[in-house]
């Protein structure tokens, strides 16, 4: 079982639109059903006809989690899928000797465990909770059996399967690839900034991981990290203040990762 989860009733919050959309420990508004999910439209795996999305409604248990809690962890058994409904999950792998490497941060819209559930084969990452989340789990036995009914549903699962391939990949690349530890911290940053606009010149962004979690990303100490953020604040590549990222000068970032 997840540590630290919280299961959502209808009698918890204060209710709004009908009882679907409810205010809830951390500041969350949670999503009671798909049904009522306003980002549906969106996202790639809500985004199914009607009847498959009451399906899925039906075998959906809406829970929330604390910064800090675990959905499950590398060779564990797989008990199912959790749809991310808001908040950050790092997607993580260590070794025997206790390092860590961190595959990739999980946005809203993603199904957490696919790949495990699918095959029946144990988690290959660990999935760690890194601020207030709503994650709805749905058994393997439910999940697979909706998507022998739902063609359509099958389909947007083979699309998010090859959609963490290229991520892994890309990945890989990143590690593997750049000569040095700006070209992977840059690397980094421009894909954070990716969807943000740029306003005067400037991007700005939350980030919210910390020194060691970046390590973990890109394959390198925390004391790299902090060295080489150090170096791009005096020449005025980025700066990190809190949690706000300043990036001044994309291109000049983007010279570095080519």
């Amino acid at each position: 079982m997840p540590s630290g989860f919280r299961f959502v009733s209808r009698r918890e919050g204060s209710k709004l639109r009908g009882g679907e959309i409810m205010r809830a420990p951390y500041g969350l508004e949670i999503i009671e059903s798909c049904l009522s999910c306003p980002h549906r439209e969106d996202r790639l795996f809500c985004n199914l006809p009607p009847a498959a999305v009451q399906k899925l409604a039906a075998i959906t248990a809406a829970a929330i989690y604390p910064k800090g809690a675990t959905l499950f962890v590398e060779g564990q058994s797989p008990r199912g899928v959790f749809i991310l409904c808001s908040g950050k999950v790092k997607l993580s792998t260590s070794s025997a000797d206790g390092r860590s490497l961190i595959l990739r941060i999980s946005e809203p819209g993603e199904v957490l465990g696919l790949p495990a559930t699918v095959t029946g084969k144990p988690y290959e990452l660990t999935a760690d909770v890194i601020e207030p989340t709503q994650a709805n789990f749905i058994s393997r036995e439910d999940f697979l059996l909706f998507l022998r009914e739902h063609g359509e549903a099958a389909l947007h699962v083979a699309q998010q399967l090859g959609e963490i391939y290229h991520s892994a990949i890309a990945e890989m690349r990143t590690i593997g690839l750049s000569h040095s530890a700006a070209e992977k911290l840059a690397r980094f940053l421009l894909d954070l900034s990716a969807s943000h606009e740029e306003g005067k010149g400037e991007v700005r962004l939350t980030l919210t991981l910390t020194h060691e979690e970046i390590a973990q990303i890109i394959g390198t100490s925390r004391e790299t990290v902090t060295r080489t953020l150090a170096e791009f604040r005096t020449r005025r590549l980025a700066a990190l203040q809190g949690s706000m990222l300043l990036i001044p000068n994309k291109a000049a970032l983007e010279d570095i990762a080519a």
